[in-house]
């Protein structure tokens, strides 16, 4: 395994193992090598195998859930916060007839129901409600954080947890496959804070009974998908052959921002964090909601994240936010 000096800077995209259709859940008490994997465990791991400390990602995924995974190595974890907030691509899979205190099949049943004899007719006029904008209430069992601790720890001890229902978005909600009596499986693309596993509760209760999730699978986030992801055994044999840098994409990949060409001297001062106007006279390039920009070297090396500050001179002009320079 590389020493504990090692230094990696990159995002690597990871597919984490989460749990099939067809297996059963592993037991409370199984020993930790034989459980559901935590987003936090494959940061863990890859910290381990790599000897690279610097390691955060862009957003969990429960232990049930599988799929696409990023995490931010080395310099990269200046970044992590341009990388949230992105679009997410799922496959889900809904059980109807039982619900569960945590809204998937890792947790305890809280209520069963029959369920009503369904077509696919009628499932499609049930999800349209759940389609575009609408308020969604987080499970209890969530990373979701009130008074400073995750509320899931709450709800583990037996607490009250009362989350209020919040605006997410499903651009795209479509019934896959209907399993009669009870299964649903559906694909769909959300915005960034909305849970599956209260779709697949609030779906139960469409239907007049109760539902869990029961299978999800993450197969985009933003620009990064499948196609880019590695598993795990991949990525470890991979580090313990010293090739673990070959898997990992440029700081800067896929970000979602404006980007910008800077010269040599312009790029200097942005390091000296001056201000500096970029662009042709009465060429204002702040084109971003945002503000911000990617600066990109004219040989395509990835910079930094610059900010528009100013206007001057009909040119816009440009801080440096986080910069990595050239010699990074």
């Amino acid at each position: 395994m590389p020493s504990p000096s090692a230094h990696l800077h990159g995002l690597l995209v990871v597919d984490k193992p989460g749990l099939a259709a067809a297996v059963a859940p592993p037991p409370a008490d199984a020993p930790p090598d034989q459980r559901l994997p935590t987003s936090h465990d494959v940061v863990q791991r890859v910290r381990r195998w790599s000897g690279e400390r610097r390691i955060g990602h862009t957003g969990t995924l429960d232990p049930l859930a599988s799929g696409v995974l990023v995490l931010c190595l080395g310099q990269a974890t200046r970044l992590v916060e341009y990388y949230q907030g992105h679009r997410k691509q799922y496959y889900a899979e809904v059980l109807l007839g039982a619900a569960t205190d945590t809204y998937d099949r890792l947790g305890q049943v809280t209520a069963e129901a029959s369920v009503p004899a369904l077509n696919d007719a009628q499932i499609e006029i049930a999800l349209r409600p759940f389609r575009g904008s609408v308020l969604q209430s987080p499970p209890a069992y969530s990373a979701l954080k009130q008074g400073g601790e995750s509320v899931h720890r709450k709800a583990r001890r037996g607490e009250t947890v009362v989350l209020a229902p919040r605006p997410v978005t499903f651009y795209q909600l479509d019934l896959l496959e209907f399993s009669a009596p009870n299964r649903l499986c559906l694909r769909l693309v959300c915005s960034a804070g909305a849970y599956v596993r209260s779709l697949a509760h609030d779906l139960g209760q469409a239907f007049g009974t109760c539902g869990h999730l029961a299978v999800l699978r993450r197969e985009a986030a933003g620009p990064f998908s499948l196609a880019q992801a590695h598993e795990l055994p991949v990525i470890e044999a991979a580090a313990r052959q010293g090739r673990l840098a070959e898997l990992l994409l440029p700081p800067g990949f896929g970000l979602e921002l404006p980007r910008l060409t800077v010269l040599p001297a312009e790029a200097q001062r942005l390091g000296y964090g001056q201000k500096v106007p970029l662009g042709s006279p009465g060429e204002l390039l702040d084109d971003s909601a945002t503000g911000l920009a990617q600066a990109y070297a004219a040989n395509g090396l990835f910079l930094g994240i610059i900010r528009c500050v100013d206007q001057e001179a009909g040119r816009s002009v440009w801080k440096a936010e986080k910069w990595f320079g050239s010699d990074e």
